[in-house]
């Protein structure tokens, strides 16, 4: 008897070893897409340097801006490699933005962040700076008709991004194509976008249409069914926040923006969100 407690004491503490000794469990899909939303919902401030490649019309777009935003109220500056700068500040230039073009004639324009001119050569406005359209693809809009794309989002693992530890989320959703809709009376493209969780530039350019447009009651358009065919979404193991974000559809890459010296909830003085803030052209 005293010889079997010492062997059930034996193989207890082998297994107490054993259990010390594996790996701890992986984070899970629900548990990552938690942390995801979150972390970008909780935003209140956020600093960072955003590098951004988009098809436009066949061709591929590059750029690379310096990104400041405040939450509730919504202010954002941005300035890219070109040297153009953009401010805009809930209720104030009559819900336009101000644009510096960097080029002639060298003034200061007041632009709709909606309009034709802020959305050439550009998949998002200046409302969507920051992490917004992420949140749209995990969840969709109330809107949606459709909930099977948001359902394809898997952790896939880990990876290491710019130094920094990363999870994987991933999404893949082959059945990505593009489909007829009529509306049933006259719709904006934001709404239809809505619907299908598509974004808006792709229903522009495939049914050749300006920012803004409606379409009326009973015409046709072409509309993407999901975001993408496949989506790879790179998130800081600590900040879980998004450091890469790459979008695949029908055609190929579609979009693709790299996040670095992310520096979230930190204090921005409202000076910055001033057009004579030292060191603006605006």
């Amino acid at each position: 008897m005293i010889r079997y407690y010492r062997l059930l004491a034996a193989a207890t503490v082998g297994l107490t070893t054993l259990a010390a000794t594996l790996p701890e469990p992986k984070i899970t899909t629900e548990q990552l897409t938690t942390r995801l939303s979150t972390a970008i919902q909780g935003l209140k401030t956020l600093r960072c340097n955003v590098r951004a490649q988009e098809r436009i019309e066949g061709s591929y777009q590059q750029a690379r801006t310096l990104m400041k935003i405040s939450f509730s109220p919504y202010k954002v500056y941005m300035r890219n490699q070109k040297g153009i700068e953009v401010l805009y500040v809930t209720g104030q230039n009559n819900g336009d933005a101000w644009v510096y073009p960097n080029s002639f004639p060298y003034v200061t324009l007041s632009l709709d962040p909606k309009g034709a001119v802020m959305r050439k050569n550009q998949h998002h406005t200046t409302l969507d700076a920051g992490y917004g359209t992420i949140a749209e693809m995990l969840h969709g809009s109330s809107q949606r008709l459709d909930r099977s794309f948001e359902k394809t989002f898997r952790y896939a693992g880990d990876t290491t991004v710019q130094g920094h530890p990363a999870y994987v989320l991933r999404s893949d959703f082959p059945q990505f194509r593009y489909l007829s809709y009529k509306p049933a009376r006259n719709e904006s493209v934001s709404t239809i976008s809505d619907k299908f969780g598509c974004g808006e530039y792709r229903i522009l350019e495939r049914n050749d249409l300006s920012p803004g447009a409606v379409v009326p009651a009973g015409k046709a358009v072409q509309v993407p069914n999901g975001y993408g065919r496949r989506i790879i979404i790179c998130i800081d193991q600590k900040l879980f926040l998004p450091l890469v974000v790459q979008v695949t559809d029908d055609k190929g890459l579609f979009e693709k923006f790299e996040f670095s010296d992310v520096v979230p909830n930190q204090p921005i003085p409202a000076q910055e969100f001033t057009k004579d803030f030292n060191g603006y052209k605006l």
